[in-house]
């Protein structure tokens, strides 16, 4: 207990001082190795046993990752390091490896400052470590690398020194090439990965070693001592001479920027607002008496305190009791019942937390993942989260006693707001509850977790894959008419062209900045002045423009016609799925001039029925979640694999082989891949690796489209028929 009280102490000296703290996360591929590096360096600060180290997975503190082996959340822990006499305060994240707990990753890399990419040294590169990477750079995020799993290449692979070096060279330029073809800039101005310069680190996390070239000339450890080690199986003193956690925290402390360096340069990315302003001037300075500028980037529940929000404080000061306003909700005031810092699974309480820290905050009950908290009324938030995947599938949740209900509805909310990458619908009407996530696993755990941890027992159906809706042809204009028959909306549809929808999905546009800065975006990208300055409405990948001229009413009315237009767009005529990637434009609108014949009744309806109809005159037709699909086997497997994705409506990309394995790159639709971990085992005598990753949406095969749409119909409860424009247009 003295031992934590002390760490605790030297720790709370550490987070005033923003040039000696280290914010970072460790990212990478599943399997590589994340936790039981961090493990090491915790046992390292002297956070816990050296002989747990490893196996304790100290940072994987739920027992669903336990049991499983894996990190599904990111944890958060603060320790100190001594580097050239001076202590050192590192905050880091070990965020999860598999593709379904991708928004994690996306979250961490918004509270740190630099990366530790782990790369196995047998396995090299993998697609998730493709995606790590780009969400790092995409977020200003300093990368560092350590190439993990060394004593397998010498002791499995049975590589002579020269060889061992070879291939680690190889390594280091794949991912030297992926920062280069991400960001050249960035690759040019000193973010390139080099051994000589100490930018790079190879060991075992398993076995507690580590060397970087730096570290050699302090240490003696050559790559020929680790050779000599690795074959006679002595470990121990290569721990002993070369500690993983030194040379790991060294490379750490020297390469990765502080708070200063880091948010001079990373605020002009993920914050839009004027940078002359009194919160913009001190959240580049990371200035600790300025205003409170902090961004949620994760929130748990602790059962004794309630919510906690964990977060990057980039401005100010956070102290009990300090009255906050949550950006975006209703602006009530959010009291701060603690501040505090994790060590791992435990939240420690600290009097108060200045700026450049990763604070976890009680009391912010409005603040969901994503929200700018801060202590002014009026602030421009910082840039939303992207997430590099979708939703793909999804499970009915009902409550196993009815009794359970109310709390079931209640869990499902805290849900939504621990994983926003998850998308709840609620339907009290109906009884049913939907959850969609990113994957088979994604779900299993989400749901395991709410009969476990919550307390509710609940009956789920099978995963069902989630699909959307678009058109395909230009239509209109069509007519809705209000019930009343006073008022009459006309629209005309077409499919949204790619590069808009790529501008919307990647933030660059949307409804938050200027309407000027948005029109010479999208003429810079081939629209008309006229169109792209009368965008009313952006929501998913649908934008709405008003091209009607001086119709009176219409400001006071348009309100209701997007409220009309979004209840359109959230469940398609098809199958009451989302629609995505539409350009509708109101052309014409004729108004009552009495107000009480144009209320809510009589426009919404009109407005989406409109819509509705449209959108099937413009060849409406499902779009269906593709995945890409990376299988690793031996040469002799190779047919086994292809047939594995061609036998599921997928084609094979690419084939590469390196020494005695191949990978075989391919896509296929999420509906055919229920299963698919269980065949791929048996078809290639469990000897495949494989993962999957999010590729986008595609349209249905034209021939299968009518018994999905028909299956989905069914499912929901409507008629089992394919509907047609009359059925919305009475």
């Amino acid at each position: 207990m003295a031992r934590g009280k002390k760490m605790v102490d030297r720790v709370s000296e550490l987070m005033s001082q923003p040039k000696f703290i280290r914010n970072i996360g460790i990212v990478a591929h599943i399997d590589h190795g994340k936790t039981t590096l961090s493990d090491n360096l915790l046992s390292g600060a002297g956070m816990i046993s050296e002989e747990l180290a490893g196996r304790q997975l100290f940072m994987d503190s739920d027992a669903e990752e336990q049991a499983r082996g894996i990190t599904i959340d990111a944890s958060n822990v603060s320790m100190v390091h001594e580097y050239e006499g001076q202590e050192y305060l590192i905050n880091m994240i070990d965020t999860p490896g598999h593709v379904d707990f991708g928004g994690d990753v996306t979250r961490a890399m918004r509270a740190v400052d630099g990366a530790v990419v782990v790369v196995d040294a047998v396995e090299g590169t993998m697609p998730q470590t493709e995606t790590v990477l780009r969400q790092a750079l995409k977020e200003q995020v300093v990368p560092v690398l350590f190439i993990n799993k060394v004593d397998r290449l010498i002791n499995e692979l049975k590589v002579d020194e020269m060889e061992m070096q070879v291939r680690l060279a190889k390594v280091i330029d794949k991912v030297n090439k992926l920062i280069k073809g991400m960001n050249e800039d960035m690759y040019n101005s000193g973010w390139k990965l080099d051994p000589a310069k100490g930018t790079v680190a190879f060991g075992s996390a398993l076995y507690n070693w580590a060397v970087s070239v730096p570290f050699m000339q302090k240490s003696g450890v050559s790559f020929k001592d680790v050779y000599n080690k690795c074959r006679e199986g002595d470990m121990k003193s290569l721990a002993k001479g070369s500690p993983l956690h030194a040379v790991l925290l060294d490379m750490v402390v020297k390469h990765l920027p502080d708070p200063f360096d880091a948010q001079k340069r990373r605020i002009n990315v993920i914050w839009h607002g004027d940078k002359e302003s009194v919160e913009g001037k001190s959240m580049l300075t990371a200035d600790p008496n300025g205003p409170i500028a902090m961004m949620v980037t994760d929130i748990s529940f602790d059962p004794h305190a309630g919510e906690v929000a964990t977060g990057r404080l980039f401005s100010g000061t956070l102290r009990r009791g300090t009255e906050l306003y949550i950006i975006g909700s209703a602006m009530k005031a959010n009291r701060v019942q603690q501040v505090g810092i994790f060590m791992g699974p435990t939240r420690v309480e600290v009097d108060e937390l200045p700026a450049g820290n990763i604070a976890a905050v009680t009391g912010l009950k409005d603040a969901i993942v994503g929200s700018t908290v801060t202590n002014l009324r009026e602030m421009t938030p910082f840039e939303s989260l992207k997430h590099y995947s979708e939703p793909v599938m999804t499970v009915a949740v009902e409550a196993k006693n009815m009794k359970d209900l109310p709390k079931l509805v209640e869990v499902l909310r805290q849900v939504a707001k621990e994983d926003p990458t998850l998308v709840i619908t609620i339907n009290e009407e109906t009884g049913e509850h939907l959850i969609s996530g990113m994957g088979e696993l994604h779900l299993e755990i989400i749901t395991g977790r709410i009969k476990r941890d919550k307390g509710v027992d609940i009956v789920t159906s099978e995963p069902i894959v989630v699909y959307r809706e678009t058109a395909t042809k230009k239509a209109g204009p069509i007519e809705g008419k209000s019930p009343n028959r006073h008022n009459r909306f006309y629209v005309e549809l077409e499919p949204l062209d790619q590069v808009t929808v790529d501008l919307i999905r990647s933030g660059e546009v949307s409804m938050n900045q200027t309407w000027i800065e948005r029109r010479d975006l999208l003429v810079a990208n081939g629209w008309g002045k006229d169109e792209a300055k009368n965008i009313k409405d952006i929501s998913t990948t649908n934008i709405f423009i008003d091209m009607t001229k001086g119709i009176q009413y219409l400001n006071e009315t348009m309100e209701l016609v997007l409220e009309g237009l979004h209840e359109a767009l959230q469940g398609g005529p098809l199958a009451d799925e989302p629609v995505q990637n539409m350009k509708i434009r109101l052309v014409d609108v004729k108004l009552h001039e009495d107000a009480i014949h144009r209320g809510p009744a009589q426009v919404i309806p009109a407005v989406r029925s409109a819509v509705k109809a449209g959108i099937l005159y413009a060849g409406d037709s499902l779009l269906e979640p593709i995945q890409k699909i990376s299988i690793t086997v031996p040469t002799d497997q190779m047919g086994n694999a292809t047939s594995q994705i061609q036998g599921r409506r997928g084609q094979v990309l690419d084939i590469t082989s390196e020494g005695d394995t191949i990978t075989v790159v391919g896509r296929a639709p999420v509906a055919e891949l229920f299963g698919f971990s269980g065949d791929i085992r048996s078809a290639t005598e469990g000897r495949a690796m494989w993962n999957t990753e999010f590729a986008g949406f595609e349209i249905v095969p034209n021939n299968l489209v009518k018994d999905v749409v028909i299956a989905i119909r069914k499912r929901k409860g409507l008629k089992e028929q394919m509907p047609r424009p009359e059925d919305y247009l009475a």
